[in-house]
């Protein structure tokens, strides 16, 4: 059972983790690399910034030296956004014990490298036992106790079932996994797919044309999970699908609203300027899926197009003509018909 635990990171989802290990009785502590964030906390008694509404637990403490926020921790949450989260682990490194549970929450690719949160970790910490939890999970919604179900993926059953334990309460389910490629790669792809969903509701294009794209979305995740090593099956769970729907339907997801202002006629510059701090994960794995799709050969006709919309400037209309008129394909092998 977790008797104390680091979460590194002071966003929605680390604040989240805090709140659901607390609630198992753990002692948590979360380091921020902001102390005005830290200050701000401590004052209202909320994450006002990334959670605002909910109470933080009783008894969280929370710093901006890592040593004081990791030191005796049974269990460590990495909650940073992809695009920071190496130099995060470098600047803290020599403050990380080697011997708990490590759970990453970050569902992202990091660009250039195209590394998945859990190998950045391993390369720039060492190696930990590394649990990854993923699965539909919109802060806001289990912060206020809605039910929500969860996978936590690991090559270490052990680990697995023991971060199960730490996180399980009776509105948040968590089942185990053994493929952490799939885990992750579901998470993080989910993300350009709901940006391609938000364009489409922004379009207002309809019912139809979202269920189509939310399908064929699903199509293109598994493709690239698959060349990348991860099981076909993991798609259609949590990780996948689960997290695709909810992430695709949502209004609370930032993904989609980056998507349904694009739709709308707005700049991304002018969508991720509003945004401030608060991270739309997809925007930065979009370029990573596709350079990743290029080198493994996986045909990805949607993330190629959301890629050309967010980053060459392509009319959102355009795009969804183009994908419209490709040739025909027989559904389930791509044969042409």
């Amino acid at each position: 059972m977790t008797k104390r635990a680091a979460i590194i990171g002071d966003g929605a989802m680390g604040t989240l983790a805090a709140m659901l290990l607390s609630s198992n009785g753990a002692a948590c502590r979360m380091w921020s690399a902001f102390d005005e964030h830290v200050a701000e906390m401590r004052r209202a008694g909320e994450n006002k910034r990334f959670l605002p509404g909910f109470r933080l637990p009783k008894g969280l403490r929370i710093s901006t030296d890592a040593r004081e926020v990791t030191d005796g921790a049974d269990l460590v949450v990495v909650a940073v956004p992809s695009r920071h989260l190496r130099g995060v682990l470098e600047k803290i490194k020599d403050a990380l014990p080697p011997e708990p549970e490590y759970v990453s929450v970050v569902k992202g690719i990091e660009a250039g490298s195209l590394r998945r949160p859990s190998e950045i970790i391993g390369e720039t910490v060492g190696r930990r036992r590394t649990v990854v939890l993923s699965g539909p999970c919109l802060s806001r919604e289990v912060a206020a106790r809605l039910p929500a179900t969860v996978v936590v993926a690991s090559a270490d059953e052990a680990a697995a079932r023991a971060v199960q334990a730490a996180f399980a309460t009776p509105w948040f389910r968590v089942y185990t996994n053994d493929d952490v490629i799939g885990a992750e790669l579901g998470g993080a792809l989910k993300n350009v797919i709901a940006i391609a969903a938000g364009i489409c509701d922004g379009l207002e294009l309809g019912s139809n044309a979202k269920a189509a794209l939310v399908t064929r979305g699903l199509v293109e995740m598994t493709r690239l999970g698959v060349a990348l090593g991860a099981r076909r099956e993991t798609f259609a769970g949590l990780a996948g699908l689960g997290d695709l729907v909810t992430t695709c339907t949502s209004d609370l997801s930032r993904n989609h609203r980056v998507g349904y202002e694009i739709g709308r006629g707005r700049a991304l510059d002018d969508v991720l300027e509003e945004m401030g701090r608060v991270e739309a994960e997809g925007v930065e794995t979009t370029r990573s899926a596709a350079a990743l799709a290029r080198r493994h050969g996986v045909e990805m006709p949607i993330a190629q197009e959301v890629f050309a919309v967010l980053f060459e400037g392509k009319p959102a209309p355009d795009a969804l003509a183009d994908l419209m008129s490709r040739a025909p394909k027989h559904e389930t092998d791509g044969r042409a018909r």
